[in-house]
């Protein structure tokens, strides 16, 4: 069986595009929330988690259904160089390394990028009959 390249950049770029529109629209909302009523960023923590978590499934799931194949690698592919981004962004901008908490935040970061690659290729394969 011969694999196809089609378009393995061009998903992960999707991919990334999601997870960074995803991350400014909820950064915006959670902002508003923050300063327009009394809630407290301490009573936030688990939803802004939870909201991350959802973001780089979604951009795994982009990226594996834009191919339509290798899910596991495109939604890991996805989820590392978003973490790289990260990190270059915090070493260079502010001159800090990832602490012990951020490394298993963005460890976890990767792998739901990659369950989201593996439905992401799941549900947009077509769908094979038993001949």
């Amino acid at each position: 069986m011969k694999i196809e390249n089609r378009g393995v950049g061009r998903g992960i770029v999707f991919g990334l595009i999601f997870i960074f529109v995803f991350a400014l629209i909820s950064s915006l909302i959670f902002s508003l929330i923050l300063r327009f009523t009394s809630v407290r960023e301490l009573s936030l923590e688990y939803i802004i988690t939870a909201m991350s978590f959802i973001g780089l499934f979604g951009g795994g799931f982009l990226a594996g259904g834009k191919v339509g194949e290798r899910g596991w690698l495109l939604g890991g592919m996805t989820g590392l160089i978003y973490s790289l981004i990260v990190f270059l962004f915090q070493y260079l901008g502010y001159d800090r390394l990832f602490d012990g908490q951020q490394i298993v935040y963005h460890i976890c970061y990767i792998l739901i990028a990659m369950m989201g690659g593996i439905l992401g290729v799941n549900i947009s394969s077509p769908k094979r009959t038993a001949s």
